[in-house]
């Protein structure tokens, strides 16, 4: 599968950071529908203007009426990240929706959900890869407490509805996607051009395997062809090996800043994954960190280049 084209498929919050650019260029060649709780108007006008069919569902309590009764393929990309520690609220959306969402599409012929490589039980080695097979355990960020452990409910999830349903599924973790939507850079540079300090996790290097929006879009179709009973389970990031103390320097030097990087346990913990089986899964990287960043910049802070 090289390319997916003259296919009906549905994508779960289309108006994302990272479902958003792929729906939008999935919708050049396929009949795509987007679904999602959209409580922001000119989110779901946007992804209209982007060609595709938006409609509100959410997936925790679904009604599914307004939509095809069969699509060709799901792409399972939306998720709550919410503050605080309502534990059941996130598993309602993250875990028990998936279950919703295969179960009422089971004839699909595949289904991709998007993990997190945030399930992970913190390695105690940092500089070491994180395999498919290594302990999870789940990593309570600062941001959303309740995140990660849910994501692990979610794979437990997919996996029985794979089974269960017959439905092909690959299971893909997720460590840091950016591009031109936004994305961990996006989010660093935002806080650098406010005069914030960047915290950095103390005792041990924060490194991480950042994946462009371009190579997520390149990634779809082999992924959905991997796509198995039970369900095949891969790490989803870039290949190289990046310190996110040298993604801040970059992104101060395109700034023209100084930026302070305390130690502090408000720091996101990172995961540096092994790419191996998504590479023989759906091929390798092609869009180097620096130069990603770079036109990520340019997309949305044009006039940092100019200086």
């Amino acid at each position: 599968m090289s390319a997916l084209r003259g296919h009906r498929i549905l994508v779960t919050g289309p108006a994302g950071q990272i479902a958003f650019p792929l729906a939008s260029a999935l919708a050049r060649d396929n009949e795509v529908w987007g679904i999602a709780r959209f409580g922001d108007a000119a989110s779901r006008e946007r992804v209209e203007r982007a060609g595709i069919h938006a409609r509100t569902v959410d997936l925790a309590d679904p009604r599914w009426d307004e939509l095809p009764e069969s699509f060709d393929y799901l792409l399972h990309l939306a998720a709550v990240i919410p503050p605080g520690f309502d534990f059941d609220a996130t598993m309602r959306v993250n875990a028990e929706g998936t279950g919703n969402l295969m179960r009422r599409f089971r004839d699909a012929k595949a289904c991709l959900v998007m993990s997190t490589t945030g399930v992970y039980l913190p390695a105690e080695d940092p500089t070491r890869r994180i395999l498919e097979t290594d302990p999870l355990g789940g990593s309570m960020q600062p941001y959303s407490p309740t995140y990660c452990v849910s994501k692990i409910a979610q794979e437990a999830v997919a996996k029985f509805a794979a089974a269960a349903y017959g439905l092909p599924t690959t299971i893909a973790r997720m460590n840091a996607a950016y591009g031109d939507n936004g994305g961990l850079p996006s989010l660093l540079l935002d806080a650098i051009l406010a005069g914030y300090p960047v915290p950095m996790f103390p005792g041990r290097p924060s490194l991480l395997s950042p994946i462009h929006e371009d190579d997520i879009l390149a990634h779809v179709p082999g992924l959905l062809a991997a796509a198995a009973v039970p369900a095949t389970i891969t790490n989803w990031g870039g290949d190289e090996t990046v310190d996110l103390r040298d993604m801040v320097r970059f992104l101060g030097e395109l700034a023209g800043r100084e930026v302070p990087m305390p130690e502090s346990p408000e720091g996101i913990q990172h995961s540096l994954i092994d790419p191996a089986r998504r590479i023989s899964l759906a091929g390798p990287c092609g869009v180097p960190w620096k130069e990603g960043v770079r036109r990520m910049v340019a997309a949305r802070h044009p006039e940092l280049l100019l200086k």
